[in-house]
């Protein structure tokens, strides 16, 4: 459901361009003898475009609670803007589209807008941000008639209407079919270069890979990579062989140097190495193996590798 205020007064003076949008520092969440959130530090930046990622249950979602002013810390310090993430609320600078809720079915798309709109003290108009969300062809049908992707964007329409510096995403492109979601990130990306900054959660490791200016990973409560897309994938060390070889058994490779995991799948033979050429080597040279191809890692190596143990922070 989205962050709204009921007519809170008129926006206070602009935050400083220096002022971090977000600024998390040693924030612990427990939930009785559960520690949700670890010690996590982040800074996010103005106009910032951040993947926030990880597996579940490792913090995303109470960190993001605290974020948006939604739960107190149990220890730790967050702010939005420099200010507190209520009190950032209630200027109208913060916005969440989440997965799902939120919405009355029995009106219709323009209704919808209009009764959120009326929440706010002041708002963008009803038809820019339907426009802008891409559903001014539907603000007619009642949101029960809606696709899921179409009720997406409504969610995203009602949280652009206070005009928020900081946009929460909590994967925002369910439902949508491929050209809704290049249209919907094309929007995003071009909402950050006008100042804008968004932070999204999605399992569509994909859309962070192109869209995220840089991706904080969470694996047990805390940070424990940070940085580029590029960068984050290349903590993934090794590329992956892949190679046709009928009968292989994975006994015939155990003994390579580097080689960090084996599989096989009929006759595919995929080997995660370190050393890719002495693996390609090998199998050119002492197998029958064909139609071999080497790959750099991806995101989603990264992610499990990243994710699955504890490893140290990864600073930009």
């Amino acid at each position: 459901m989205e962050i709204s205020t009921p007519a809170a007064p008129a926006r206070s003076t602009a935050p400083a361009v220096t002022t971090p949008a977000i600024a998390i520092e040693s924030l612990h969440k427990r939930f009785g003898q559960v520690e949700a959130v670890d010690g996590l530090d982040l800074v996010v930046r103005p106009g910032e475009v951040v993947a926030f990622l990880g597996p579940n249950g490792a913090g995303k979602t109470s960190t993001i609670d605290v974020v948006l002013g939604l739960s107190q810390p149990t220890s730790g310090t967050v702010s939005v803007y420099g200010t507190s993430p209520r009190d950032a609320v209630a200027h109208g600078w913060v916005s969440a589209v989440m997965q799902s809720g939120g919405l009355l079915k029995d009106l219709t798309v323009r209704e919808t807008v209009q009764m959120t709109a009326s929440l706010f003290a002041r708002t963008q108009p009803v038809d820019v941000v339907l426009e802008r969300a891409g559903i001014t062809a539907i603000a007619g049908r009642r949101v029960g008639k809606c696709s899921g992707g179409e009720q997406q964007r409504l969610r995203f329409a009602m949280a652009l209407l206070p005009d928020p510096r900081l946009l929460v995403l909590d994967e925002p492109t369910t439902g949508m079919d491929v050209e809704g979601r290049r249209a919907f990130w094309g929007a995003i990306r071009d909402d950050a270069r006008r100042g804008r900054t968004v932070v999204f959660a999605t399992h569509y490791l994909e859309e962070a890979d192109t869209y995220a200016d840089r991706i904080v990973l969470v694996a047990h409560g805390k940070v424990v990579a940070d940085g580029t897309p590029s960068q984050i994938k290349a903590l993934s060390a090794g590329r992956l062989v892949r190679a046709t070889w009928p009968g292989a058994r994975l006994a015939d490779l155990e003994g390579l140097p580097g080689v960090d995991e084996l599989e096989l799948n009929g006759d595919q033979v995929l080997v995660h190495a370190n050393d890719s050429d002495a693996v390609a080597r090998f199998l050119l040279t002492s197998t029958p193996a064909t139609d071999l191809e080497i790959t750099a890692r991806g995101l989603e190596d990264a992610f499990v590798s990243l994710t699955s143990a504890t490893t140290p922070e990864v600073s930009r």
